[in-house]
């Protein structure tokens, strides 16, 4: 596989190099189409006095002028493209430098009930969330950080096979993410959702067959005009009698031309997301049951979103005067396209949901892409059912650089339990945060900052950072209490890999003791498998009566009046605190 950064630098270049040369292209599109303006004029007007010469001309000018008009629209979303292509790969080398602190933390997605989410920096700044995101579209975001707090254990080996099949085509990825990207926002799919589950039909198939006869009889009149046959005054009723009959439908027509102007943009943007996704060849089973769903009866998504792409484009047009004048005057041209409106809603409205969630999807699996294509040396986990709960040779946190980042071997057996000590800033708290993101990333089917992982799946809850609310007239220990018992009830209805960091802090220090003891002993009758970390090392002598129980630490030395951490898992009891060392090396005491 390709080297992360030599393609986001390669990717960079080809793009900025096509940039360059849209841009010349628009440029000389720019020059032509007022060549042919200023020539179209002049043409007209030496030939003012030969009307059918200057009527030619005119006809001829404007064709050249429209066709140019549309190849420059175009070629200048082409550039939007490539533009958003450059964007995106200067992000991947800017995070890949350890910069990404500037994205979305998705701070809105932190859940104070969730079993983990405000725990181990799931989200806001310096998350999880806010180094893996790449999606382009809202929905996507929302998948993605639900994807994160799902705490699913189901299907996880087809959720490896569908990551590594996208980290194998990162270009796909960028294209889509592109395309995503370039989406005007302002309307919002489940909006667009809501309007077409709620909306009440005007038009009977009636109203069709009128409007086709109407426009007919129009064309025949015009034969009979051009024919000499009938007078121009013929015409002028007919065309009033056309407007008599539109003006029926107008409040309700408006309504719809309204609902459907905010609607185009976003309806023709995700008809380019599902081509992308309906062309290419997927292998995984997930991915293929996601692309599965985006065709209904041999009709791809794409083609039924296109028409109604062009169907609210059509009715769009009567915001040009003349051609709402004539087109209605003559053709009942309102009619026939909000006709065409309702229908597509009545055959295809409820499908709607279905398809803008699974752009939703690939846009979220496209993070997950990218971020097994970036860590090419994580690992999958080997899924096991054996008394090993999980057994990780080097675990380190994904969020520390390479160069920096210090791994630990960790086994653990269902229905055991750590008690982990150390000195401050030793490095607990980064460990659990690390083996928390070992089971989060392990269930969503990403690899794993470890050299090799074998991991029977488990759902996660933790206790790691409880906070007093003001607004809820609840103090810390209270809040505490609340979380621990929230634990207790969880692990009664399902089995949990259980996290905790300094439990029942707000109490004193004997109390705390006692209250740790008994909360632990509690998890283990309930055949609970979990770590904790605590200063408190009276918790350790629980080993002696609990079999299940082992003990670990970090260490800290002291040497040449200087702290020295090696940031390393060892078996046992911590012997070295540095609280007392740290208050007088800092000034604080004497």
């Amino acid at each position: 596989m390709q080297q992360s950064q030599d393609f986001y630098k390669r990717q960079l270049s080809l793009h900025q190099t096509q940039v360059a040369k849209l841009f010349k292209t628009l440029s000389l599109l720019s020059l032509l189409r007022l060549a042919v303006f200023l020539l179209t004029v002049a043409g007209i007007y030496y030939n003012f006095q030969k009307w059918n010469y200057a009527l030619g001309i005119a006809l001829f000018g404007t064709v050249v002028f429209l066709l140019l008009l549309t190849r420059y629209s175009a070629i200048k979303v082409q550039r939007k493209l490539h533009q958003q292509l450059i964007a995106i790969n200067k992000k991947e080398l800017k995070i890949a430098s350890g910069d990404f602190h500037s994205f979305d933390d998705g701070a809105n997605y932190l859940d104070p009930s969730h079993a983990y989410s405000t725990d181990i920096d799931l989200f806001g700044r310096g998350s999880f969330f806010q180094y893996i995101n790449r999606t382009g579209l809202t929905e996507g975001t929302n998948t993605l950080a639900g994807y994160l707090n799902s705490n699913s254990t189901n299907n996880i080996i087809n959720k490896q096979e569908a990551i590594k099949e996208l980290s194998n085509d990162p270009e796909w990825i960028q294209n889509y993410t592109a395309l995503a990207m370039i989406l005007n926002q302002e309307e919002r799919p489940s909006d667009i959702v809501k309007w077409l589950n709620g909306y009440k039909p005007f038009l009977k198939p009636f109203h069709r067959v009128l409007a086709l006869v109407f426009g007919l009889s129009s064309l025949l009149l015009f034969v009979l005009f051009f024919s000499e046959i009938i007078e121009v005054e013929i015409l002028g009723y007919w065309l009033l009698f056309g407007l008599g009959i539109t003006s029926i439908f107008l409040k309700r027509i408006n309504g719809l031309a309204f609902r459907s102007s905010k609607a185009k943009d976003l309806i023709r943007q995700y008809s380019k997301l599902l081509l992308e996704i309906e062309q290419r060849t997927f292998s995984s089973t997930l991915l293929k049951s996601y692309q599965d769903q985006i065709v209904k009866e041999g009709e791809s998504a794409s083609t039924v979103f296109k028409k109604f792409s062009k169907a609210l484009d059509a009715l769009d047009h009567r915001n040009n005067l003349i051609a709402a004048v004539l087109g209605n005057g003559f053709f009942l041209w309102d009619i026939m396209q909000a006709f065409r409106i309702e229908s597509w809603i009545h055959n295809y409205g409820g499908l709607a949901q279905k398809w803008f969630a699974v752009v939703a999807e690939f846009d979220a699996y496209n993070s997950l892409g990218t971020f097994a294509f970036n860590h090419q040396k994580f690992s999958y986990p080997n899924i096991i059912d054996s008394e090993e709960m999980v057994k990780v040779k080097a675990l380190g946190h994904p969020l520390i650089a390479e160069d920096k980042r210090i791994c630990s071997d960790f086994e653990i057996k269902d229905q055991q339990f750590f008690i982990i000590t150390g000195a401050n800033m030793a490095g607990k708290s980064t460990f659990l945060r690390a083996v928390a993101l070992h089971n989060v990333m392990a269930n969503m089917g990403l690899p794993v900052c470890a050299k090799e992982s074998m991991y029977q799946p488990i759902k996660l809850i933790s206790s790691m950072r409880t906070s007093d609310s003001l607004a809820d007239e609840s103090s810390y220990f209270f809040s505490e209490l609340t979380r621990l018992k929230f634990i207790v009830e969880t692990l009664k209805k399902e089995r949990y890999f259980v996290i905790l960091d300094e439990i029942l802090k707000g109490t004193n220090s004997t109390d705390k003791a006692k209250g740790s003891k008994k909360f632990v002993e509690r998890l283990l009758s309930l055949k609970a498998c979990g770590i904790i970390a605590t200063h408190d090392l009276s918790l350790t002598e629980l080993d002696q009566t609990q079999p299940l129980v082992k003990n670990y630490f970090f260490d800290a030395d002291i040497k040449d009046d200087e702290l020295y951490f090696d940031y390393s898992l060892k078996e046992g009891v911590c012997q070295n605190m540095n609280a007392s060392f740290l208050l007088r090396k800092m000034g604080i005491v004497k």
